[in-house]
């Protein structure tokens, strides 16, 4: 059974009171013209996960939410925040899969491009798949410190050897 609200904006902070779902998920609902928002508390620590979009539906039975339309996530104990077309966090299993035109952003600026991810949230990992035919990319901020005891500067030039013009 899958179940989607349309409630006036007075009747979503008592919504938001009332309702605690097994998994602990919060739903809030606005206007149709505003964006829909799910704050799903982690089990370790209850730590909030926040997905934005324009369409959101739980289903109580598999304990599945799904997002579609403009999906914006922002998980800030693990610093992530995400883009994609849409997105279903499947809180039995602890994972999120985002699906088109994903972007993900980490802390420290690394970031990952693809058609589909999936984010195993206990693991910490990403797993990202391309269009067919296209690559998926990755951007990892790597930090130029010292290397092996050396400073991560340019080689000094060395002089021409002797009898070289």
């Amino acid at each position: 059974m899958i179940l989607s609200y349309k409630f006036p904006r007075s009747q979503i902070r008592r919504l938001l009171l009332a309702l605690v779902l097994p998994a602990t998920i919060f739903g809030a609902v606005a206007f149709p013209s505003q964006v829909q928002t799910v704050t799903a508390q982690t089990s370790t620590g209850n730590r909030p996960l926040t997905i934005r979009s324009d369409v959101q539906e739980y289903d109580a039975k598999s304990q599945v939410v799904t997002a579609r339309g403009n999906v914006q996530m922002l998980y800030p104990s693990r610093q992530i925040q995400a883009t994609a077309a849409q997105a279903q966090y499947f809180s039995k299993e602890r994972r999120i899969d985002f699906s088109g035109n994903v972007y993900i952003l980490q802390q420290g600026g690394n970031s990952i491009r693809a058609e589909k991810v999936t984010y195993l949230i206990d693991e910490g990992r990403f797993v990202a798949l391309p269009q067919s035919n296209r690559q998926v990319e990755s951007i990892y901020m790597v930090q130029d410190g010292e290397i092996g005891g050396q400073s991560a500067r340019p080689a000094p030039k060395t002089p021409p050897l002797k009898g070289s013009n």
